[in-house]
């Protein structure tokens, strides 16, 4: 069977981001997959405990999801509050998820401090960011998982085509 791909549940429409909004992907290859029944969404933070609404949060210091998950990073809520043992656990959700699954592949919202991939923010709550990925994400490229941004959607398709042709 082809390979599956979990999805961050904000890219489906669903309402779960920290403010209550989604940031739906709107793509032809995302209502093939899931007609497919290669879709598994996913949100970690809401794996991980957190409600809808919830804080802002960053990874401080201007560190990634590797250091989270390393123990030399935390991620705080522009309140103050640590909840890197929620986003940790979100992410150790997903990855279960996604082996339970057979997932090959991941398509992830760009920026999160779970999610992000391509980049996070630096902790400062400025807006300012940082090369590199949130802690779902780096959990799930150490278990072998392929994971892509949301802007990296054609990368996607051109991996699963190329897997796909090989079988």
């Amino acid at each position: 069977m082809p390979g599956k791909i979990l999805i961050s549940a904000c890219l489906m429409g669903l309402p779960v981001r920290y403010n209550g909004a989604s940031k739906p992907l709107l793509h032809e290859a995302i209502a093939r997959w899931q007609a497919e029944g290669r879709l598994v969404t996913i949100c970690p933070e809401l794996a991980g405990g957190f409600a809808v609404p919830r804080p802002p949060a960053e990874i401080e210091g201007a560190m990634t999801g590797d250091e989270v998950l390393d123990g030399v990073a935390r991620v705080v809520e522009a309140t103050g509050g640590d909840v890197t043992t929620g986003f940790v656990e979100g992410a150790l959700r997903a990855l279960a998820l996604a082996r339970e699954s057979d997932c090959r592949y991941a398509l992830l919202i760009d920026g999160s401090p779970s999610c992000g991939s391509g980049f996070v923010y630096d902790g400062s709550f400025s807006g300012k960011r940082l090369a590199g990925a949130g802690v779902t994400a780096a959990c799930l490229k150490r278990h072998g998982i392929a994971v892509f941004a949301d802007t990296e959607i054609d990368a996607l398709i051109a991996r699963i085509k190329k897997d796909d042709a090989d079988g």
